[in-house]
């Protein structure tokens, strides 16, 4: 495999989708369901050409489930958007347990930032040249929720490096 292709798999793809449903979720309150699906395809590619023991591959699949299933329960309860649930499972394979807990805190606590953020912005007026903006218009209403994959998306952007993925993938 050429070491280009190689370096594209493990510097740029997953920043990149990371980064695109970030921007998506901003922009349209929406994290397309082909952004979950590449970065588990991706997941995998990448697990075959570092040559990853197909333990590891399944014990980094059983952390994705595991977080689809808990971030099911917060969608049921309207606590979070599909896409947000979906995009946190797709993470969690390429973060697999030993990166898990860190990836969780850091969502949270840019979660929590970035709530507190939009809630500041929500309470004061929007400058009409703003209020032109769509997306400005949707993020300043307060009957609109708030685009999580942001935090997500930026928690694994920075926790991705520490990921046994990463990791082997160096080796």
């Amino acid at each position: 495999m050429s070491s280009v292709l190689f370096s594209f798999f493990v510097v740029v793809f997953f920043p990149a989708l990371m980064a695109m449903s970030a921007s998506l979720d901003l922009l349209t309150m929406t994290i397309p369901n082909r952004i979950p699906v590449a970065l588990v395809v991706g997941y995998f590619i990448l697990a075959a050409m570092t040559g990853m023991p197909p333990q590891l591959v399944v014990f980094d699949l059983s952390c994705g489930l595991a977080v689809l299933l808990v971030t099911f329960v917060m969608f049921s309860l309207s606590w979070i958007g599909g896409g947000d649930a979906k995009l946190a499972a797709a993470t969690a394979v390429w973060m697999g347990w030993s990166s898990i807990f860190s990836y969780g805190v850091m969502a949270a606590i840019y979660g929590g930032f970035l709530t507190l953020g939009i809630l500041a912005a929500r309470a004061r007026p929007l400058p009409a040249i703003l209020a032109r903006q769509d997306w400005v218009a949707r993020l300043h209403d307060s009957n609109t929720g708030v685009p999580y994959g942001v935090a997500l998306a930026a928690a694994g952007m920075i926790q991705y490096p520490h990921s046994e993925l990463w990791a082997g993938a160096l080796r």
